[in-house]
């Protein structure tokens, strides 16, 4: 303990004589100090900010990890993390992918620990679109298991890398018959054995929503059903050529724009069922001010006869239109006692979202008190055979 309080005062020292050594210099450079020299003294500034909050982050991150000790054993067996008794809870936020400190403050806020993270990423030739290596490594090392959102977006594919494809304004329709017929295999393959390499499970929900003839190319607007099924088999045949076997697949269709058994690859090709539940209260013209068992009781038994577990992969709600901290309140209720075959609920933490509505809209809900204390006050509620730290007990083997 001594030691550590000895860094803990080295480092805040240090970063204190290099403030009042910066103080000095800008009181004798006075108006000369700015341009190259203010740029300087603002550089110094900001990497001993950066050296104060990575040290404050690493113990963060080790306080974390030491709650998800209970978690530790299970995120190596891709066996029990497919077939969980216990309600895996997790989020997503775009803000600081490299850290994950907005997640960190997020599930603090809640009194609670993310066994998992869900991230983003599309497809394309852009260093940001292949396989995320920095931010899983980073999650696995805060102690969770990642869970990745695999967007087949092919617009930024190099035609020098991709002989033969079509120019990027005709790559959407077809465009899940090309990747059934393999023309993106090398990218593929590539995303394959980096994710082999991490070698523990790793989530991936891939084309996401396929049967909304709205939101995405490769929706029903572009693509037949067995484009998708096609598409879904081969690149499972690519991910077992590649070692890849560590990979958990969530088939997250839209329920309600129907067709789920004409977009169902199979059971031996499915883990998951995902589905999103967000309510957009009176935000958009097209919607209104609905419930949890509004958006996803209907859909419920449909979903469930498929006899795989489910995740929430996108959960939350809007603050316009009625009352949020309610509305968390009996979603979290019904999740935890109306819907069995529910496993996983990743919380939509995005503040600037523009998928859907013409305007940003955001889902934080960090700074509202009242739906924090609803969603604090349900998970003390849930039954103790759904909570975390009795998941060595609930397990299926």
């Amino acid at each position: 303990m001594k030691s550590k309080s000895l860094k803990r005062f080295l480092i805040i020292a240090g970063a204190l004589i290099i403030g009042l050594l910066l103080v000095f210099i800008l009181s004798i450079a006075g108006s000369e100090s700015k341009g190259p020299i203010q740029s300087t003294l603002d550089g110094i500034a900001n990497k001993v900010l950066d050296l104060e909050n990575q040290y404050i982050f690493q113990k963060r991150s080790k306080k974390r990890k030491q709650k998800l000790k209970v978690f530790s054993s299970f995120k190596n067996d891709i066996n029990a993390l497919k077939h969980p008794k216990i309600i895996l809870l997790g989020a997503s936020d775009q803000i600081e992918k490299e850290s994950f400190e907005a997640i960190i403050n997020l599930e603090d806020s809640l009194r609670t620990t993310f066994p998992l993270i869900h991230i983003y990423n599309a497809w394309g030739s852009k260093p940001t679109e292949q396989f995320p290596t920095l931010a899983v490594e980073t999650i696995i090392k805060l102690g969770s298991t990642p869970v990745i959102t695999w967007e087949p977006w092919l617009d930024d594919f190099n035609e020098e890398d991709y002989p033969g494809i079509p120019k990027p304004a005709k790559r959407k329709k077809g465009c899940l018959k090309a990747i059934a017929d393999g023309t993106y295999d090398k990218y593929i393959f590539e995303w394959a054995k980096d994710l082999a390499k991490i070698k523990l499970p790793i989530f991936i929900r891939w084309a996401h929503e396929m049967n909304d003839p709205y939101r995405y190319p490769w929706g029903p607007q572009n693509n037949k059903y067995e484009d998708f099924t096609n598409a879904w088999k081969h690149i499972r045949d690519v991910f077992r050529y590649a070692g890849a076997n560590n990979a958990i697949w969530i088939w997250a269709p839209h329920p309600a724009y129907g067709h789920l058994d004409d977009y169902y690859p199979g059971e031996k090709l499915v883990d998951y069922i995902g589905i999103g539940v967000l309510n957009f209260g009176i935000a958009t013209t097209w919607s209104k001010w609905w419930t949890f068992d509004q958006l996803f009781g209907k859909s419920y038994e449909k979903v469930d006869s498929f006899s795989k577990p489910v995740m929430i992969t996108e959960f939350g709600s809007l603050n316009v239109g009625g009352d949020r901290s309610q509305w968390f309140s009996d979603a979290m209720q019904s999740i935890a006692f109306e819907y069995p075959a529910i496993k996983a609920v990743m919380f939509f933490h995005q503040n600037a979202d523009k998928t859907i509505t013409d305007k940003e809209v955001s889902w934080y809900f960090i700074e509202d008190k009242k739906s924090k204390e609803a969603i604090i006050r349900q998970l003390k509620s849930w039954p103790d055979s759904l909570k975390l730290e009795n998941l060595k007990h609930n397990i299926k083997k």
